[in-house]
């Protein structure tokens, strides 16, 4: 997915800095609280995405950099949505709906349908372009949409690849999962990803506790997409981030909605090893340091090799047109500054006492 945002911000993500200004504690381990923001995706009828990463508070979870939270939005009068070719470097996309189907082409040969239930996850490397368009039958849109960051040592190596998977319920006492990225309660996920990570959609029953194993070594968000749902006794309202630091072997999950019309309630969890690089995030950009995020821009711009061509874009303005008429995004302009540091807490929860 892309960032469409006409002034979007610059992030220089690292391991190191300041206490972030919300936290919540219970008795089990300590919950820190991420609101979302909610962010127009395109033109003037845009659907909302809620927010949650980045943020000033936290960059990353892990290599997760980005996380969009959106619907279930009734596209029908809008149109949903139609993002025109745009770039990616450095990082990996992760697209995963509860609801609607989007078409996906990539300039690496990729092309696909995302549906509920199955991963579509492309890897940019040093650079990749693609469209994404909801279908022509699709009149609810609802899902998640998540940034890797690649670590040095691969990101200018891999090149453009697009994988899916569609993972097979596991099931626990209280609920079950669906694991996307890397392992979990034995299941595990066959797409390539380059630093250790989870990812799973959880369902938990009405009034159902569950103390979900985890890797200890690894920093942890929960985001609650539906259901009345409390992380270690904390209550995270829907579209809020609970974020763990590292130590856990075990969260304690709990749905305490009840009565007979009570459904299942619906989170998507995210983890991995603190990610320890820096790394500057502007637009659709990763890289590390302002000089590269500028000389992607301009090579975007000049349709540079780097990131290919998408062939087949349908908009709905038409055939390789958006609404707004264009066949690619044209890049936002960069700040008349160097971009700053922006500092990520170490892997625990922050605390404002």
């Amino acid at each position: 997915m892309s960032n469409v945002e006409a002034h979007p911000a610059e992030v220089l993500c690292r391991s190191e800095g300041l206490p972030g200004p919300d936290s919540a504690c219970a008795d089990g381990a300590p919950v820190e609280l991420i609101t979302s923001r909610d962010v127009p995706l395109g033109g003037p009828r845009a659907m909302l995405v809620r927010r949650t990463l980045p943020q000033r508070q936290r960059s990353l979870i892990g290599a997760w950099c980005f996380v969009d939270h959106f619907g279930p939005s009734d596209v029908r009068d809008t149109g949903g949505m139609d993002v025109a070719p745009h770039p990616h470097t450095g990082l990996q996309t992760v697209s995963w709906l509860f609801e609607g189907a989007v078409a996906h082409i990539d300039s690496g040969g990729g092309v696909g349908t995302v549906v509920p239930g199955e991963i579509n996850l492309m890897t940019a490397g040093t650079g990749i372009c693609h469209s994404e368009t909801s279908t022509e039958g699709t009149t609810t849109l609802h899902g998640v949409q998540l940034w890797l960051a690649l670590p040095d040592a691969v990101r200018n190596s891999l090149g453009r690849a697009f994988e899916h998977f569609e993972p097979q319920p596991v099931t626990f006492d209280g609920g079950s999962a669906l694991v996307f990225i890397g392992s979990l309660l034995g299941a595990e996920s066959p797409v390539s990803v380059y630093s250790p990570l989870v990812g799973a959609e959880l369902r938990l029953e009405p009034g159902a506790v569950v103390d979900l194993p985890v890797d200890p070594r690894f920093e942890h968000g929960l985001l609650v997409d539906s259901g009345d749902v409390t992380l270690e006794g904390v209550e995270l309202t829907p579209g809020t981030l609970g974020y763990t630091g590292i130590g856990s072997e075990r969260l304690r999950i709990a749905h305490t909605g009840g009565g007979a019309e009570a459904a299942p309630a619906r989170l998507i969890l995210i983890g991995g090893e603190p990610f320890e690089e820096e790394i500057v995030m502007w637009w659709n950009f990763i890289g590390r340091d302002s000089d590269e995020i500028a000389q992607y821009r301009e090579q975007w711009q000049a349709e540079d090799d780097r990131f290919g061509r998408v062939e087949g874009y349908v908009g709905h303005g038409g055939p390789g047109r958006d609404p707004d008429g264009r066949s690619r995004l044209p890049a936002p302009t960069l700040p008349n500054v160097r971009m700053r540091a922006r500092k990520n807490p170490p892997p625990h929860v922050q605390s404002t006492d």
